[in-house]
């Protein structure tokens, strides 16, 4: 086995094995607490720029299977694990996540004490880094702290698609939802299609009058990697939409919405990431275990022209150009939203992942709530 290195951009060194293709890998390096879903978590484009802790100390158990990917390609820049299975126990297996890796040309380094490492990460914020097996320290170091980071990087426009596509309903056709990839997911498209949607996938450049001109019953705002703030052609294609169609966003989506009526946004310290944050419905008291993917969070308190409080709360009520907002979803982690809706205009969204792919299915009726506001065939289940 090759030795490996992992360097932060604080000069914190990590002594591990190989565990992937050869080369350098950089980016911002953050930990995702999921027991499961490996192949979906470093396939989801909302990893772009970005290397991967796993805190679950085995990774690979069930190998891989084409059949769980959530997009084209692995879009992580690098892996960090505990531990990589040499076997892979599963009647679905295609092959082993270490063959795996090597095909996607994915730079892996394992026996890394992950735990130590989170905990670093907790204490001090996401940072970048680097992983190779040909640097040395010093120059690894260097590599990882002349990475950029996160803040201020469109990088939706390197996993958006290029040209518009459709994905036809998999049971008796219902209706026609247009979705902005800012980095969508395949399960995502699945959660629509198995309810008899066709979907329309545009690009995340496209402006809103075209959205329009294709007569959607509604339109879905997608997941994606990096800074929301720089994505101004997106913002305003949905300032452009809303009031015409239901609108649904989801993570980036989320937070571009929230954009477009006027808030703004900030960096948390080390993002959520993984298949077990509880997030409470405000107004309901109920909570779903939430599967989530986000670096940056939603600052509701910004339309009212306050600053973000220091205590956790779900402002509502707010009056914007598009009439009143509320928000809907609090974090019980940390106390950050996690969803909004428009009492004049048919739009809402969440900071989570409904379609989870991997992560639990709690809240899979908010699929089920669009298309209701599409509708109003499904019932209000959310």
């Amino acid at each position: 086995m090759r030795k490996a290195l992992l360097a932060l951009a604080d000069g914190t060194l990590y002594e591990g094995v190989a565990a992937g293709s050869d080369g350098l890998a950089t980016g911002e390096i953050v930990f995702n607490t999921a027991m499961t879903g490996y192949q979906e978590i470093v396939t989801d484009p909302s990893y772009s720029g970005q290397i991967i802790t796993f805190t679950s100390p085995h990774i690979g158990n069930y190998g891989t299977t084409t059949l769980d990917d959530q997009s084209g390609t692995v879009h992580t820049r690098g892996v960090v694990m505990r531990s990589l299975s040499r076997m892979a126990s599963s009647w679905r297996s295609d092959t082993t996540m270490s063959a795996y890796l090597l095909e996607k040309n994915v730079v892996a380094i394992a026996e890394i004490d992950t735990r130590r490492l989170t905990r670093h990460l907790r204490n001090t914020g996401s940072l970048t880094a680097a992983i190779s097996s040909d640097l040395d320290a010093a120059e690894l170091v260097d590599r990882a702290s002349s990475t950029p980071s996160m803040t201020g990087r469109n990088l939706v426009s390197e996993v958006s698609t290029r040209e518009s596509y459709v994905v036809s309903s998999a049971i008796e056709r219902r209706g026609h939802v247009v979705a902005y990839d800012f980095g969508i997911k395949r399960d995502i498209l699945t959660s629509f299609t198995s309810r008899g949607f066709d979907v329309t996938v545009v690009p995340a450049h496209t402006p809103g009058s075209e959205v329009l001109a294709m007569a959607p019953d509604g339109v879905f705002l997608s997941n994606g990697p990096g800074d929301p703030e720089p994505l101004t052609q997106p913002i305003a294609s949905i300032g452009a939409i809303l009031g015409a169609v239901p609108v649904f966003g989801i993570c980036l989506g989320h937070q571009l919405l929230a954009l477009a009526l006027g808030a703004s946004t900030y960096k948390l310290p080390f993002g959520h990431h993984g298949g077990n944050h509880p997030v409470q419905h405000a107004a309901r008291g109920t909570v779903d275990i939430t599967a989530q993917n986000h670096g940056f969070a939603v600052d509701l308190a910004t339309l009212k022209g306050s600053p973000r409080p220091a205590t956790p709360g779900v402002p509502s009520g707010i009056v914007t150009a598009f009439g009143v907002v509320d928000g809907t979803h609090v974090n019980l982690n940390d106390g950050t939203n996690e969803g909004l809706r428009c009492r004049d205009v048919r739009a809402f969204s969440v900071q989570y992942h409904p379609e989870a792919g991997p992560g639990p299915n709690d809240a899979a009726g908010l699929f089920d709530e669009f298309l209701n506001d599409i509708s109003g065939v499904y019932a209000e289940t959310v």
